[in-house]
């Protein structure tokens, strides 16, 4: 199977269904973050800090192919051929969250990007993430998106944001904090 088919040569592409939209259309911009995104988790499955979070990290990609599929497929696709997420993969992001909170200091002060360059790694995937919420609550003022996909998107962050945090206190740096010019 060839790679290239030259239909997107005049910036057109298809969503599952078949209707063809321009490649800037707000589904392709949303999906294409999504895609970015589940880049950005690999790399942070690739560092060696997170050796004991492979299994976690990688079924974190694999929701992410999950959500990309949703936004690419047209609302009246039949539903049985793209998978779906559920309330426990939110509920796993939850629970690993707390898990690692509750190791950590309290947070008295809001956190710079930094410190170690696996740390960083985590930051760039955590804002990637929240530019792909932005995008898909935007989209959803205007298309069906799933509710189960905003949300996990949104604790998506918050998880990145924890593991950044306990990647730093793994990896033995000091957290930047922010202090305000005054």
């Amino acid at each position: 199977m060839k790679i290239y088919t030259k239909t997107g040569d005049k910036g057109k592409t298809s969503l599952i269904g078949g209707t063809r939209v321009s490649k800037s259309h707000l589904r392709i911009d949303s999906y294409g973050t999504i895609d970015e995104l589940n880049a950005y988790i690999g790399l942070l499955r690739d560092q060696q800090v997170n050796e004991n979070r492979k299994d976690l990290l990688k079924e974190i990609q694999d929701r992410l192919f999950t959500i990309g599929s949703n936004l690419a497929s047209e609302e009246d696709q039949n539903r049985k051929k793209i998978p779906d997420l559920k309330q426990t993969d939110i509920e796993l992001l939850e629970s690993q969250m707390d898990n690692m909170d509750s190791e950590l200091p309290e947070l008295r002060f809001f956190v710079l990007a930094g410190g170690h360059q696996s740390v960083s790694f985590a930051h760039l995937a955590r804002t990637v993430c929240r530019r792909a919420e932005r995008l898909c609550v935007e989209l959803s003022e205007k298309e069906f998106v799933a509710d189960l996909v905003l949300i996990y998107l949104n604790r998506l962050s918050d998880y990145l944001f924890v593991l950044s945090r306990k990647m730093a206190q793994e990896l033995g740096v000091e957290e930047i904090s922010w202090k305000p010019r005054i």
